[in-house]
């Protein structure tokens, strides 16, 4: 049989150089590769470190040289930019009418080659059988032309069309022919999927411009859906609206801690399935970015480690450390292996088109010294020698070693290099909010400034971009971070917590997407003349095949600017960015927002009768458990996570010492005095609580004591609420009670103190309803009657319908204190109705204008830091369900009830030109429309005024086109609303409706 060479199908107008495998035969299975080990040379030059940055997620730019060595010797001729000053160049000048350079002038690092060839050859209606060499080179070239011609195309459609199913999965060379021959009538749209997964697939590599996709350049927008944060059953819903949302790729963390919680002993089961999230990607059509780490940060328990990691003798973290190092390689390797067994990287036709190894190191290198440069070395010839033929990256790492990618991470990233010219510049971090502390008021990041974000990135050269998060789910269980992280991790992101659209930053950031794909080909080919008129405003023009496209941007804060483009007047807001498809229409403005503002409400449940439907049941938690045989002895106090290796929240400190007649102790003004790392304290002696406090660092509790004579049973119970994810060394902070334990009192020969530290010390790991699984519900001996109210370290049972629909369920637990609850057996989580948001540091309203940062924008202060907590629907059954509560601080259970979150109303602001679309949750109807007005109206959703100028027959019009129903489209024209003599400037439409 004559062997077809992949030369045969190389065409000379790709830019793709590739290491050629051996040919192949026409037998051989389409999806199999000859593994071939990386040449490309290590980096001989590194940069200098990164200091450590005050801010949790600071961006620090990358400086250092280095190099991809890729198969092509040629050096790399990136696309002319040409930076004008307005004294030199007319604002009004023609653009320049020229060609973007060849493709193949530019450097393109090629990585990994699916065999697709049998693919090709077989791809025909007639001739599966045939083996000539001549006809089935001709067929190959020809079809690969079709290809060529037909991708743009064919990619074009699938972007516009967002619901089509998975690829198609081939078996052996002639699965398609046999295919075809049995249905001689394949469906185009079959056959467009088999196009498109040859081009996908076909190879994978960069240039100094972008990612190259079948040798295409591409721009890649990114959303961040941790799949433990949310359930297997929500996947597919989240999935589809980031992929409607004009999102390419969904990027996650993968968590060392969830999937190894003991030592060599895995879990990827239920929400922690990670080959059915990525395959669920895949099915969407979307690319993934996995990003191993295996440290992650992300607010999550101990930054994504095992805590049996930190006792494991003579381990370092992060560091130059062969121990850590040992452990970091083989769960790197079995998440590696895991997801190549699936075929889950591009290079063997699956979506993972980038990865990703530690994370953030460089913000805090410079606490491991010449250490840490060692170890970055280490990881990046590790991650190297995985051969997953897809790029590796580091982000934070400006000296990320060759051939790793270094990123960016932070609210703005338009000013980032990348460490040399031949790699494109990329943002893996984009923080669409902020995250939640117990105590603290909750963030929020305006639609605005997140799109003017984005607008400059891809003004200024960006190429992949990231939104941290897309979805920021919930921190179900003990995997909140921080400490003091809450258990909602909602991040502000374009869908909610509940994976609800957070309108109006999922809409307009839509529109942006949509406006950047169409302008795709001139981001990622065209020449590049940048127009400065001061430090803060310019134009950017990016011309190819003769036809321009331009941005427009202003960064002063208070100022709106006006230039002169082709002839035509446009002035652009004050920090926002304006984009011109054809440099003569304004299609975009990022602080112009057509979006609907959907505001959300909380419905009770049509289950029950509530909140008096549910009868509660209670259990009490015993504190004293000096005669429990589930204790261990020490001579020291020991310090948490090495006691309890983090399985659970408690650990019971217990001993015991006298006091004697006439012994000064006995006296009024003894003070008990506690050192404690925290995070909550509870002290009791002889079964008597005397007090609790709480600090997210160290702290001293302190009590005066009344002690008679006699042997007394000291009793602390220390409580984490998240270990420290994030530092230089997090994983040597400490918690629990490391002392001083003393009492000190006062005689007539001064103060005496007694010293408990030194004393021997009980340990009892986890609360007894742990341990018996109380959670679960299952437990006899529940009390019914004398609830205990207030009381701190108590169980609540009750039973309940699940509520009706499919609008997303949340439990109101106001009027509780801390704890812990569970639905069915299930975890939601921490609970901490009674920490309250400070009364000051909120805004009213938020100016998008000027930078943002963490508390630039704030609201919910004076009210709890989180009342209602997430019920994903998939924890329901038909029957009846149980609710479990653990209270460890007191509080009332009595108007604990269920609610589901819809829209409530849905508020329009939009620019004549654009149109308005206004939709409803679920099967809800539009029964009301409060306020429309065409014109110029003032105010805000919930506070519109109709202003001097307005057409008469809006509010008429609107309710024709939108009431009784769940979705309607408005094109905001003067042709509808009629035209306006009494108005300058644009006007616009302001609807407030009601669903």
């Amino acid at each position: 049989m004559d062997m077809v060479s992949l030369a045969d199908i190389e065409s000379s107008q790709m830019p793709i150089m590739v290491k050629r495998p051996p040919p192949l035969l026409c037998s051989r299975p389409f999806g199999s590769r000859n593994s071939t080990s990386s040449d490309a040379a290590t980096s001989s030059t590194r940069g200098t470190p990164q200091t450590d940055t005050p801010v949790r997620r600071g961006w620090v730019p990358a400086s250092s040289p280095s190099r991809w060595e890729g198969s092509a010797s040629s050096t790399p001729s990136p696309a002319p930019t040409a930076r004008i000053s307005p004294s030199s160049a007319s604002s009004a000048a023609p653009i320049p009418k020229t060609t973007a350079p060849t493709a193949s002038s530019n450097l393109h690092h090629t990585i990994g080659l699916p065999d697709f060839t049998q693919e090709l050859r077989c791809f025909q209606p007639l001739t599966c059988a045939q083996e000539s060499t001549k006809q089935a080179n001709h067929q190959i070239r020809s079809r690969r032309r079709r290809l060529t011609s037909q991708s743009e195309s064919i990619h074009r459609r699938r972007r516009s069309s967002r619901n089509e199913q998975a690829v198609i999965e081939s078996g052996h060379g002639g699965g398609i022919c046999n295919r075809r021959e049995a249905n001689p009538a394949m469906a185009a749209t079959e056959e467009e999927e088999l196009l498109w997964r040859l081009i996908r697939d076909r190879t994978l590599g960069y240039d100094s411009r972008a990612l190259t996709i079948n040798g295409e350049r591409r721009i890649i927008l990114s959303g961040s859906i941790h799949y433990p944060r949310s359930t297997p059953e929500m996947w597919p819903e989240l999935i589809r609206k980031a992929k409607e949302g004009g999102l390419d790729a969904i990027e996650t963390y993968v968590f060392w801690n969830v999937h190894e919680p003991l030592y060599r002993q895995y879990d990827f089961s239920g929400n922690l399935d990670l080959v059915r999230f990525l395959k669920t990607i895949q099915d969407a059509g979307l690319y993934a970015i996995l990003r191993i780490g295996p440290y992650v940060c992300a607010e999550w328990n101990y930054g994504g480690f095992p805590v049996w990691l930190h006792s494991i003798p003579n381990i370092q973290f992060r560091t130059n450390n062969t121990v850590y190092e040992h452990e970091m390689q083989t769960f790197t390797g079995k998440i590696v292996d895991l997801v190549k067994s699936s075929k889950l990287f591009a290079s063997q036709g699956g979506p993972i088109i980038l990865a990703q190894i530690e994370n953030e190191y460089g913000n805090i290198m410079s606490a491991y010294g010449q250490g840490g440069i060692q170890y970055i070395n280490w990881c990046a010839n590790m991650a190297e020698s995985m051969d997953i033929s897809v790029p590796w990256i580091m982000c934070q790492q400006s000296n990320a070693p060759d051939p790793i990618i270094n990123t960016c991470n932070g609210w703005y990233c338009d000013q980032f290099k990348p460490k040399n010219d031949k790699i494109p510049k990329i943002w893996t971090e984009n923080w669409t909010g902020w995250f939640q502390d117990w105590g603290g008021p909750l963030p929020y990041r305006t639609a605005e400034d997140v799109a003017f974000s984005v607008a400059r990135f891809f003004e200024f050269g960006g190429t992949v971009q990231n939104y941290y998060m897309y979805h920021g789910g919930t921190n179900f269980g003990r995997t909140a971070g921080g400490p003091f992280i809450t258990t909602s991790y909602d991040y502000d992101a374009p869908l909610d917590e509940y994976g609800n659209l957070n309108q109006p930053k999922w809409g307009h950031l839509k529109s942006l997407h949509d406006v950047l794909h169409k302008i795709e080909k001139a981001l990622t080919y065209g020449d590049v003349q940048n127009i400065d008129y001061t430090d803060v405003q310019q134009v950017t023009i990016f011309t190819y095949n003769n036809k321009s496209s331009c941005f427009i941007g202003n960064a002063n804060e208070n100022e709106d600017f006006t230039v002169t483009v082709l002839g035509n007047n446009f002035t652009v807001p004050a920090w926002s960015v304006s984009i011109l498809p054809d440099c003569k229409t304004e299609v975009y403005n990022t602080a112009k927002v057509n979006a609907q503002t959907s505001v959300m409400v909380k419905k009770e449940t049509e289950a029950e009768q509530e909140p008096y439907g549910l009868q509660w049941q209670w259990k009490g938690e015993p504190v004293n458990h000096w005669n429990s045989k589930h204790t261990f002895v020490a001579n020291q106090l020991l310090e948490q996570k090495a006691a309890t290796n983090d399985t659970s929240d408690y650990l019971y400190y217990m001993t015991q010492f006298a006091v004697y007649d006439n012994d000064p102790f006995t006296g009024p003004n003894t003070l008990l005095s506690v050192q404690t790392e925290g995070h909550v304290l509870h002290v009791y002696i002889d079964k008597k609580h005397i007090g609790t406090q709480w600090a997210s660092g160290g702290f001293t509790f302190e009590a005066n004591v009344q002690l008679e004579s006699g042997i007394h049973t000291l009793t602390l119970v220390s409580t984490t609420v998240g270990l420290t994810n994030y530092g230089g060394n997090f994983d040597t902070v400490p918690v629990g009670v490391l002392g001083p334990v003393k009492l000190t009192a006062t005689s007539s020969s001064g103060v005496i103190v007694k010293d408990l530290s030194t004393n021997q010390w009980k340990y009892k790991v986890g609360l007894d309803g742990e341990d018996h699984h109380l959670y679960t519900g299952q437990a006899s001996k529940w009390h019914t009657e004398s609830l205990p109210i207030g009381k701190e370290f108590v169980w609540y049972k009750t039973t309940f319908e699940a509520p009706l629909g499919e609008d997303p369920v949340v439990v109101d637990l106001l009027g509780l204190g801390k704890g812990a609850a569970w639905v069915n057996g299930q975890s939601l989580g921490r609970y901490w109705s009674s920490n309250f948001a400070g009364t000051g540091g909120c805004d009213s309203t938020c100016d998008y204008r000027g930078a943002y940062y963490s508390s630039k924008c704030q609201y919910n202060c004076g009210n709890p830091t989180q009342r209602w907590y997430h019920v994903p629907r998939s924890f329901f059954t038909d029957g009846t369900n149980t609710l479990l509560l653990f209270e460890e601080l007191g509080g009332n259970p009595s108007n604990v009830h269920f609610q589901t979150v819809t829209v409530g109303s849905v508020c329009g602001h939009a620019y004549e030109g654009h149109r308005l679309e206004l939709q409803c949750q679920g099967e809800g109807t539009i029964k009301e429309i409060k306020f429309a007005s065409f014109g110029n109206p003032g105010g805000a959703c919930g506070s519109f005024l109709t202003g001097n100028c307005a057409a008469p027959k809006t509010e008429h019009i609107v309710k024709r086109l939108c009431l009784g129903k769940s979705r309607c489209v408005i094109h905001v024209t003067d042709k509808l609303f009629g035209t306006l003599p009494c108005l300058t400037g644009d006007a616009r439409l302001a609807v407030e409706a009601v669903c």
